[in-house]
Order: C-alpha cells, then structure tokens, then sequence
C-alpha cells in the first residue's frame, strides 16, 4: 500500500500523526454557516408536536435550547474542531406536513479564524435528536435525514451556497 501525500491532509503532520490546524496566522473575519436537515415523523405524530401535546413537554422550544447549546460545544464532539467563542446561534423550525416532517435551520456566526460549519451542522443534528427523543414513545419509526451545510461565508475559501 502507498504511503499517501500526508501534506494534502490539514489535519495530518508530515509523519501522518493527526493534530489540529494552527489557525494562529489566519485572519480574522467575520464567518456564518447556515445548515439544515429534516424528522420525518407520522402525521399523529407531527399533529402532537404541533399542537404541543406531547407528554414530554414543548418538544421544538426543547430542541431550539438542545440545538444552541450543542453548536456552543461542538469543539467538545467533533476532536478536530477549534473551540470558538460564537457570537450568534438560530436554530428554527419548518412544519411541513404535506411530507409530515419537521425541517430545521441552524444558523451560526461569529468574528475569528475558522469557519462555523460543524457548529450549525451540530446544532441541526443535536435538535433534530431531541425532537426524536422527545416524540419517541409515539413514533420509533421517525427518520432523521438531509443533513448538510447549506450556504457558509468568510475566510479564504469565500462563499459557499448549496444549489438545492
């Protein structure tokens, strides 16, 4: 097996030993990420949510505080990942009960030397487990899905804009 090019790897050192990227050097900018992603759930289900009658208690006020909380400790999950002092959290919530699902929106900003990226993509996976933790007991076959950055802006790299 080759031994790969370990400088195209920012996370691998020159003997291939993973570290973080010193970020020491990069300017710093302004920097926001914006993620998404869905629950689908059962239209029962969807209905309970809704109209705030889940046993549980309010499951998306429960999942906005799960979702903020999150994006603030991502750096605590991911082990790679800069802890930052984020200056801004959303996370919002679609009702979409045509497809009966639940989308959400993270959105993350702050002034520094790395990008906001994982914390919104945290912040959407954290809330959408919450809803499905909180509504479980109602409905284990609701799906988690369509995770993904949707549009992020700073840095070097620029603007990155998902094309739906």
């Amino acid at each position: 097996m080759e031994k790969a090019d370990n400088q195209a790897f920012t996370h691998l050192d020159a003997d291939g030993r993973v570290r973080m990227v010193d970020v020491t050097e990069k300017d710093e900018t302004v920097r926001t990420a914006t993620a998404q992603g869905a629950v689908y759930m059962t239209k029962d289900t969807l209905t309970r949510l809704l109209s705030n009658t889940v046993k549980k208690g309010n499951v998306l006020e429960t999942a906005r505080i799960a979702g903020v909380m999150a994006a603030k400790r991502t750096s605590e999950l991911i082990p790679m990942c800069h802890p930052l002092a984020v200056s801004h959290v959303a996370v919002d919530f679609l009702p979409d009960e045509a497809e009966s699902r639940i989308r959400i929106e993270g959105s993350v900003r702050l002034a520094g030397k790395t990008g906001v990226e994982m914390e919104a993509l945290t912040a959407v996976s954290v809330a959408a487990l919450t809803i499905y933790d909180m509504c479980k007991s109602y409905d284990r076959g609701m799906m988690i899905s369509e995770i993904c950055l949707m549009e992020k802006a700073g840095g070097k790299s620029g603007v990155f804009k998902r094309s739906k």
